[in-house]
Protein backbone atom coordinates (compact mmCIF):
# COMPACT_ATOMS: atom_id res chain seq x y z
CA UNK A 1 0.00 0.00 0.00
CA UNK A 2 1.29 3.49 -0.81
CA UNK A 3 0.98 6.42 1.57
CA UNK A 4 1.15 10.07 0.57
CA UNK A 5 3.86 11.08 3.07
CA UNK A 6 7.66 11.16 3.01
CA UNK A 7 8.51 11.92 6.65
CA UNK A 8 6.36 11.83 9.79
CA UNK A 9 6.74 11.89 13.56
CA UNK A 10 4.71 9.58 15.78
CA UNK A 11 4.37 10.53 19.44
CA UNK A 12 3.29 7.58 21.59
CA UNK A 13 1.90 8.66 24.97
CA UNK A 14 2.35 6.95 28.34
CA UNK A 15 -1.33 6.02 28.48
CA UNK A 16 -0.97 4.14 25.19
CA UNK A 17 2.03 2.11 26.30
CA UNK A 18 1.01 1.31 29.89
CA UNK A 19 -1.66 -0.90 31.38
CA UNK A 20 -3.89 0.41 34.20
CA UNK A 21 -1.51 -1.15 36.77
CA UNK A 22 1.44 0.85 35.36
CA UNK A 23 3.23 -2.03 33.64
CA UNK A 24 4.38 -1.81 30.03
CA UNK A 25 1.76 -2.99 27.53
CA UNK A 26 3.95 -5.18 25.33
CA UNK A 27 1.04 -6.24 23.09
CA UNK A 28 0.19 -2.63 22.21
CA UNK A 29 3.87 -1.72 21.80
CA UNK A 30 4.34 -4.67 19.43
CA UNK A 31 1.26 -3.70 17.37
CA UNK A 32 2.50 -0.11 16.95
CA UNK A 33 5.98 -1.33 16.04
CA UNK A 34 4.47 -3.58 13.35
CA UNK A 35 2.65 -0.56 11.88
CA UNK A 36 5.73 1.68 11.99
CA UNK A 37 7.74 -1.10 10.31
CA UNK A 38 5.10 -1.32 7.54
CA UNK A 39 5.30 2.46 6.98
CA UNK A 40 9.10 2.29 6.98
CA UNK A 41 9.05 -0.47 4.34
CA UNK A 42 6.61 1.60 2.27
CA UNK A 43 9.26 4.32 2.05
CA UNK A 44 8.12 6.69 4.82
CA UNK A 45 10.77 8.03 7.19
CA UNK A 46 9.35 7.68 10.71
CA UNK A 47 10.65 9.41 13.85
CA UNK A 48 9.20 7.98 17.07
CA UNK A 49 8.84 10.09 20.22
CA UNK A 50 8.08 7.54 22.90
CA UNK A 51 6.93 7.98 26.46
CA UNK A 52 6.82 5.06 28.86
CA UNK A 53 10.30 5.04 30.43
CA UNK A 54 9.22 6.21 33.89
CA UNK A 55 6.18 3.92 33.95
CA UNK A 56 8.35 1.06 32.73
CA UNK A 57 10.93 1.63 35.46
CA UNK A 58 8.26 2.00 38.14
CA UNK A 59 6.85 -1.43 37.27
CA UNK A 60 10.35 -2.95 37.30
CA UNK A 61 11.29 -1.58 40.74
CA UNK A 62 8.39 -2.63 42.92
CA UNK A 63 10.62 -2.48 46.03
CA UNK A 64 12.52 0.77 46.55
CA UNK A 65 13.26 3.35 49.24
CA UNK A 66 10.86 6.25 49.62
CA UNK A 67 12.02 9.02 47.27
CA UNK A 68 11.11 12.61 46.46
CA UNK A 69 9.49 13.16 43.05
CA UNK A 70 12.69 14.25 41.23
CA UNK A 71 14.77 11.35 42.57
CA UNK A 72 11.97 8.89 41.77
CA UNK A 73 11.75 10.17 38.19
CA UNK A 74 15.52 9.88 37.79
CA UNK A 75 15.60 6.35 39.18
CA UNK A 76 12.59 5.04 37.27
CA UNK A 77 13.66 6.62 33.98
CA UNK A 78 17.23 5.28 34.27
CA UNK A 79 15.94 1.73 34.68
CA UNK A 80 12.88 2.12 32.47
CA UNK A 81 14.61 3.75 29.47
CA UNK A 82 17.00 0.78 29.19
CA UNK A 83 14.04 -1.60 29.32
CA UNK A 84 12.01 0.46 26.84
CA UNK A 85 14.69 0.89 24.16
CA UNK A 86 15.70 -2.78 24.45
CA UNK A 87 12.09 -3.76 23.79
CA UNK A 88 11.92 -1.49 20.73
CA UNK A 89 15.25 -2.90 19.52
CA UNK A 90 13.98 -6.48 19.72
CA UNK A 91 10.61 -5.66 18.11
CA UNK A 92 12.12 -3.77 15.16
CA UNK A 93 14.83 -6.41 14.70
CA UNK A 94 12.06 -8.94 13.96
CA UNK A 95 11.30 -6.79 10.89
CA UNK A 96 14.97 -6.45 9.92
CA UNK A 97 14.94 -2.76 10.87
CA UNK A 98 17.48 -0.97 13.07
CA UNK A 99 16.39 1.64 15.61
CA UNK A 100 18.53 4.06 17.60
CA UNK A 101 18.09 5.89 20.89
CA UNK A 102 18.07 9.69 21.00
CA UNK A 103 17.88 11.15 24.51
CA UNK A 104 17.58 14.90 24.73
CA UNK A 105 16.85 17.74 27.17
CA UNK A 106 15.17 21.10 26.74
CA UNK A 107 18.55 22.78 27.09
CA UNK A 108 19.73 21.00 23.92
CA UNK A 109 17.34 23.23 21.94
CA UNK A 110 18.53 26.48 23.54
CA UNK A 111 21.21 27.41 20.97
CA UNK A 112 21.12 27.14 17.20
CA UNK A 113 24.37 25.10 17.23
CA UNK A 114 22.99 22.43 19.61
CA UNK A 115 19.73 22.40 17.67
CA UNK A 116 21.49 21.74 14.36
CA UNK A 117 23.73 19.09 15.95
CA UNK A 118 20.64 17.12 17.00
CA UNK A 119 19.08 17.61 13.58
CA UNK A 120 22.22 16.30 11.87
CA UNK A 121 22.28 13.23 14.13
CA UNK A 122 18.72 12.27 13.20
CA UNK A 123 19.22 13.06 9.50
CA UNK A 124 22.16 10.63 9.45
CA UNK A 125 20.03 7.97 11.14
CA UNK A 126 17.16 8.40 8.64
CA UNK A 127 19.56 8.45 5.68
CA UNK A 128 20.83 5.05 6.83
CA UNK A 129 17.41 3.48 7.36
CA UNK A 130 17.54 3.72 11.16
CA UNK A 131 14.37 4.68 13.08
CA UNK A 132 15.12 7.29 15.79
CA UNK A 133 13.40 6.58 19.13
CA UNK A 134 13.38 9.93 20.96
CA UNK A 135 12.68 10.63 24.62
CA UNK A 136 13.54 13.25 27.19
CA UNK A 137 16.55 12.36 29.30
CA UNK A 138 14.73 12.39 32.65
CA UNK A 139 17.86 11.26 34.49
CA UNK A 140 19.45 14.71 34.10
CA UNK A 141 16.44 16.98 33.44
CA UNK A 142 15.48 19.05 36.47
CA UNK A 143 12.02 20.47 37.00
CA UNK A 144 12.51 24.01 35.70
CA UNK A 145 14.25 22.80 32.54
CA UNK A 146 11.93 19.91 31.69
CA UNK A 147 9.63 19.81 28.70
CA UNK A 148 5.97 20.28 29.62
CA UNK A 149 5.70 16.67 28.42
CA UNK A 150 6.55 14.66 25.32
CA UNK A 151 3.88 16.55 23.35
CA UNK A 152 6.10 19.63 23.56
CA UNK A 153 9.13 17.54 22.61
CA UNK A 154 7.28 16.04 19.63
CA UNK A 155 6.42 19.55 18.40
CA UNK A 156 10.05 20.63 18.60
CA UNK A 157 11.29 17.49 16.84
CA UNK A 158 8.65 17.80 14.11
CA UNK A 159 9.59 21.42 13.41
CA UNK A 160 13.31 20.63 13.52
CA UNK A 161 13.07 17.67 11.14
CA UNK A 162 10.74 19.32 8.58
CA UNK A 163 8.16 16.53 8.75
CA UNK A 164 4.85 16.66 6.89
CA UNK A 165 2.71 15.19 9.66
CA UNK A 166 2.89 14.81 13.45
CA UNK A 167 0.65 12.06 14.82
CA UNK A 168 -0.01 12.32 18.58
CA UNK A 169 -1.30 8.99 19.89
CA UNK A 170 -3.29 9.24 23.12
CA UNK A 171 -5.94 7.04 24.76
CA UNK A 172 -8.91 8.98 23.33
CA UNK A 173 -10.05 9.50 19.74
CA UNK A 174 -9.25 13.22 19.51
CA UNK A 175 -10.59 16.56 20.76
CA UNK A 176 -14.29 16.40 21.69
CA UNK A 177 -16.90 19.16 21.52
CA UNK A 178 -17.81 18.29 25.12
CA UNK A 179 -16.77 15.99 27.93
CA UNK A 180 -15.56 12.72 26.30
CA UNK A 181 -17.48 10.80 28.99
CA UNK A 182 -20.81 12.30 27.86
CA UNK A 183 -22.76 10.22 25.32
CA UNK A 184 -23.61 13.26 23.21
CA UNK A 185 -20.00 14.43 22.79
CA UNK A 186 -18.37 14.01 19.40
CA UNK A 187 -14.82 14.24 18.11
CA UNK A 188 -14.06 17.45 16.20
CA UNK A 189 -12.70 16.07 12.90
CA UNK A 190 -10.90 19.19 11.67
CA UNK A 191 -9.53 22.33 13.31
CA UNK A 192 -8.62 25.42 11.31
CA UNK A 193 -6.25 28.23 12.24
CA UNK A 194 -7.86 30.66 14.68
CA UNK A 195 -10.71 28.31 15.61
CA UNK A 196 -11.67 28.82 19.28
CA UNK A 197 -11.34 25.64 21.34
CA UNK A 198 -11.03 26.68 24.98
CA UNK A 199 -14.63 25.73 25.79
CA UNK A 200 -14.01 22.14 24.66
CA UNK A 201 -10.70 21.30 26.32
CA UNK A 202 -10.50 19.33 29.57
CA UNK A 203 -7.66 20.57 31.79
CA UNK A 204 -6.98 17.24 33.55
CA UNK A 205 -3.71 15.36 33.11
CA UNK A 206 -3.24 11.75 32.11
CA UNK A 207 -2.57 9.03 34.67
CA UNK A 208 1.04 8.27 33.76
CA UNK A 209 2.13 11.31 31.69
CA UNK A 210 2.71 14.95 32.67
CA UNK A 211 0.47 16.58 30.07
CA UNK A 212 -3.19 16.82 29.25
CA UNK A 213 -5.40 17.63 26.27
CA UNK A 214 -4.88 21.38 26.72
CA UNK A 215 -1.12 20.90 26.23
CA UNK A 216 -1.72 18.71 23.19
CA UNK A 217 -4.05 21.29 21.69
CA UNK A 218 -1.65 24.22 22.23
CA UNK A 219 1.29 22.31 20.77
CA UNK A 220 -0.80 21.05 17.84
CA UNK A 221 -1.98 24.54 16.97
CA UNK A 222 1.54 25.98 17.09
CA UNK A 223 2.98 23.19 14.91
CA UNK A 224 0.10 23.50 12.41
CA UNK A 225 0.72 27.25 12.20
CA UNK A 226 4.29 26.37 11.15
CA UNK A 227 2.96 24.40 8.17
CA UNK A 228 2.88 20.86 9.62
CA UNK A 229 -0.28 18.74 9.75
CA UNK A 230 -1.05 17.46 13.27
CA UNK A 231 -3.33 14.51 14.05
CA UNK A 232 -4.55 13.52 17.53
CA UNK A 233 -5.85 9.95 17.58
CA UNK A 234 -6.39 6.86 19.74
CA UNK A 235 -3.22 4.78 19.90
CA UNK A 236 -5.05 1.80 21.36
CA UNK A 237 -7.09 1.22 18.18
CA UNK A 238 -6.03 -1.57 15.84
CA UNK A 239 -3.95 -0.43 12.83
CA UNK A 240 -4.48 3.21 13.80
CA UNK A 241 -1.34 4.50 12.03
CA UNK A 242 -1.99 2.64 8.78
CA UNK A 243 -5.64 3.72 8.75
CA UNK A 244 -4.81 7.37 9.46
CA UNK A 245 -2.34 7.61 6.59
CA UNK A 246 -4.50 5.92 3.96
CA UNK A 247 -5.61 8.18 1.12
CA UNK A 248 -9.11 9.45 1.94
CA UNK A 249 -8.98 8.01 5.48
CA UNK A 250 -12.25 8.05 7.44
CA UNK A 251 -10.59 7.12 10.76
CA UNK A 252 -12.04 9.05 13.71
CA UNK A 253 -9.46 11.61 14.87
CA UNK A 254 -8.83 15.35 15.10
CA UNK A 255 -6.73 16.90 12.32
CA UNK A 256 -5.19 20.35 12.68
CA UNK A 257 -5.05 21.83 9.18
CA UNK A 258 -1.54 23.15 8.44
CA UNK A 259 -0.95 26.76 7.45
CA UNK A 260 -0.58 27.13 3.66
CA UNK A 261 2.39 29.45 4.30
CA UNK A 262 5.04 27.39 6.15
CA UNK A 263 7.79 29.32 7.90
CA UNK A 264 11.56 28.85 7.47
CA UNK A 265 13.52 26.30 9.52
CA UNK A 266 15.28 29.00 11.56
CA UNK A 267 11.93 30.63 12.40
CA UNK A 268 10.64 27.24 13.51
CA UNK A 269 13.52 26.99 15.97
CA UNK A 270 12.84 30.52 17.23
CA UNK A 271 9.10 29.76 17.55
CA UNK A 272 9.84 27.05 20.12
CA UNK A 273 12.57 29.00 21.96
CA UNK A 274 10.51 31.33 24.16
CA UNK A 275 11.57 29.39 27.26
CA UNK A 276 15.21 30.31 26.58
CA UNK A 277 14.63 34.08 26.25
CA UNK A 278 17.29 36.15 28.03
CA UNK A 279 15.62 39.55 27.85
CA UNK A 280 12.74 41.68 26.53
CA UNK A 281 12.36 44.43 23.95
CA UNK A 282 9.51 46.88 24.58
CA UNK A 283 8.09 48.33 21.35
CA UNK A 284 6.23 51.59 20.82
CA UNK A 285 2.76 51.62 19.23
CA UNK A 286 4.13 52.46 15.77
CA UNK A 287 6.48 49.48 15.79
CA UNK A 288 3.68 47.15 16.92
CA UNK A 289 1.51 48.34 14.04
CA UNK A 290 4.40 47.93 11.58
CA UNK A 291 5.28 44.32 12.51
CA UNK A 292 1.61 43.33 12.21
CA UNK A 293 1.29 44.79 8.71
CA UNK A 294 1.33 42.63 5.57
CA UNK A 295 4.92 43.66 4.82
CA UNK A 296 8.08 41.93 6.08
CA UNK A 297 9.24 44.31 8.81
CA UNK A 298 12.32 44.04 11.03
CA UNK A 299 12.50 45.54 14.54
CA UNK A 300 14.49 48.78 14.32
CA UNK A 301 15.97 50.71 17.28
CA UNK A 302 13.66 53.66 16.52
CA UNK A 303 10.68 51.48 17.48
CA UNK A 304 12.10 50.25 20.82
CA UNK A 305 11.44 52.09 24.08
CA UNK A 306 13.17 49.79 26.60
CA UNK A 307 15.59 46.85 26.70
CA UNK A 308 15.34 44.48 29.68
CA UNK A 309 17.81 41.83 30.78
CA UNK A 310 21.42 40.91 30.03
CA UNK A 311 22.07 38.96 26.85
CA UNK A 312 24.66 38.30 24.18
CA UNK A 313 24.40 38.70 20.43
CA UNK A 314 22.28 35.88 18.85
CA UNK A 315 20.43 35.15 22.12
CA UNK A 316 16.65 34.78 22.08
CA UNK A 317 14.63 37.72 23.46
CA UNK A 318 10.90 38.31 23.94
CA UNK A 319 9.10 41.10 22.09
CA UNK A 320 6.41 42.94 24.07
CA UNK A 321 3.87 45.70 23.41
CA UNK A 322 3.76 49.04 25.29
CA UNK A 323 1.44 47.46 27.91
CA UNK A 324 3.81 44.48 28.38
CA UNK A 325 1.65 41.94 26.53
CA UNK A 326 3.67 39.35 24.55
CA UNK A 327 4.05 39.75 20.79
CA UNK A 328 6.62 37.06 19.93
CA UNK A 329 10.29 36.15 20.13
CA UNK A 330 13.38 36.82 18.03
CA UNK A 331 17.14 36.39 17.78
CA UNK A 332 18.86 39.62 18.74
CA UNK A 333 21.67 41.03 16.57
CA UNK A 334 23.44 42.90 19.41
CA UNK A 335 24.36 42.35 23.05
CA UNK A 336 22.20 44.05 25.69
CA UNK A 337 24.61 46.93 26.33
CA UNK A 338 24.82 47.85 22.64
CA UNK A 339 21.05 47.41 22.20
CA UNK A 340 20.41 49.92 25.01
CA UNK A 341 22.75 52.45 23.37
CA UNK A 342 20.82 52.12 20.09
CA UNK A 343 17.31 52.68 21.56
CA UNK A 344 15.36 55.28 19.57
CA UNK A 345 18.10 55.90 16.98
CA UNK A 346 17.23 56.27 13.31
CA UNK A 347 19.23 54.66 10.51
CA UNK A 348 20.77 51.94 12.68
CA UNK A 349 20.77 48.26 11.72
CA UNK A 350 17.78 46.17 12.90
CA UNK A 351 17.91 44.83 16.44
CA UNK A 352 16.00 41.80 15.14
CA UNK A 353 15.89 41.07 11.42
CA UNK A 354 12.60 39.85 9.98
CA UNK A 355 14.21 36.50 9.12
CA UNK A 356 14.84 35.91 12.84
CA UNK A 357 11.49 37.18 14.16
CA UNK A 358 8.54 34.97 15.11
CA UNK A 359 5.23 36.60 16.08
CA UNK A 360 2.62 34.82 18.22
Amino acid sequence: MSYNRKRITVKIGSNVLTRPDGTLDITRMSALTDQIAALHKAGIEVIVISSGAVASGRSELKEHRKLDSVSARQLFSAVGQAKLINRYYELFREHGIACGQVLTTKENFSTRRQYLTQKQCMEVMLDNGVIPIVNENDTISVTELMFTDNDELSGLISAMMDVETLIILSNIDGIYNGNPADAGSQVIPEILAGQELSQYIQSGKSSFGRGGMLTKCNIARKVADEGIEVVIANGKKENILLNLLKEGSSEICTRFVPSPNPISSVKRWIAHSEGFAKGRLHLNAGAVEAIHSQQAVSILPIGVTEVEGDFERDDIVRIVAPDGSPLGVGRIAFDSETARQLIGKQGAKPLIHYDYLYLD
